[in-house]
């Protein structure tokens, strides 16, 4: 399959990107001494003990680990994390050569808060081009392809050690407030990726399958679909009807379901990561229904 053009977007979405993270470590992070995780955990680290700069520190131990992922990355994703490798440290440096101080009045709250929001950003535009900004998303994927060690079990330890290690600059306050951060970092980071658009998936059994579709895509001029099943304890195949719902349809639904059509069904309404096509990423088609009175 060819690989995606490098578009100027995405070029511009990464710098953008790493340039609110970077903004949010050294204005954020560093001053009110909140960890990280990863790489950029290690630099911060390097930091405190030897006074070594992380716009030069960041660059000096991510490169290499690119080098080494290059072939896992593909053709396009290493172009983006060389390309966000780069910037990040230009950022780094640059803020701390023209820093912006933001007077939080000593509330690490606050600060932790803040923190969050931009690193999560920043990093969530990057990650939405298909770029990273290096480090240890390339050091898990080759943990993976040399050790067969699942991706996020490799995050999850990385960071874990290098959040442990963080103890040696920063105290227990401090640390709880970087819980708070990452946090705060990876909520936003998962709003923005996703589209910042929730969602909930609805299973609902019941002996009134084909009415309760028909209901929604009247009603909702929402699209559903019949799952084949079968009960484990009577042996009857049933269809049960699946549909994705925005969050303030699901008691409408609800409703319609349990007092207009069958007060023993069964609904069960789940968490949906991400909804793509009609009705969540484009337009669907206008309901000429006003209410839900028939």
């Amino acid at each position: 399959m060819e690989e995606k053009r490098h578009y100027p977007l995405d070029i511009l979405m990464i710098i953008l990107g790493t340039c609110l993270y970077g903004f949010g470590l050294v204005s954020l992070n560093i001053p009110n001494k909140l960890a990280e995780g990863g790489i950029t955990g290690i630099t911060l680290i390097l930091r405190s003990l030897f006074h070594l700069n992380p716009a030069y520190t960041s660059l000096i131990l991510n490169i290499p680990i690119i080098l080494l992922g290059r072939k896992m990355l593909g053709k396009t994703a290493f172009y983006y994390t060389i390309i966000g490798t780069l910037f990040l440290s230009f950022w780094l440096w640059l803020w701390q050569l023209f820093p912006i101080h933001l007077n939080v009045q000593n509330d690490m709250l606050i600060a932790a808060l803040l923190a969050g929001a931009f690193g999560g950003l920043g990093s969530a535009l990057v990650y939405r081009v298909g770029g990273t900004t290096g480090g240890s998303d390339v050091f898990a994927r080759i943990f993976e392809k040399h050790f067969g060690i699942n991706m996020g079990k490799t995050l999850f330890a990385f960071d874990i050690l290098i959040l442990t290690a963080s103890l040696v600059y920063i105290d227990v306050k401090h640390m709880m407030y970087t819980l708070i951060f990452s946090f705060v970092f990876a909520k936003v980071v998962d709003s923005v990726t996703s589209g910042g658009y929730t969602v909930r998936g609805m299973l609902i059994i019941t002996d009134h399958s084909q009415l309760v579709a028909d209901e929604i895509m009247q009603r909702l001029s929402r699209g559903a679909t019949f799952l084949h099943g079968e009960g484990a304890y009577s042996n009857v195949d049933k269809k049960i009807v699946y549909v994705v719902l925005s969050p303030r349809e699901i008691m409408t639904v609800k409703r319609m379901i349990l007092e207009e059509i069958d007060s023993k069904a069964f609904i069960s309404v789940i968490n949906v990561h991400e909804a793509i096509g009609e009705g969540f990423t484009f337009m669907r088609p206008k309901s000429s229904f006003i209410s839900f009175k028939k």
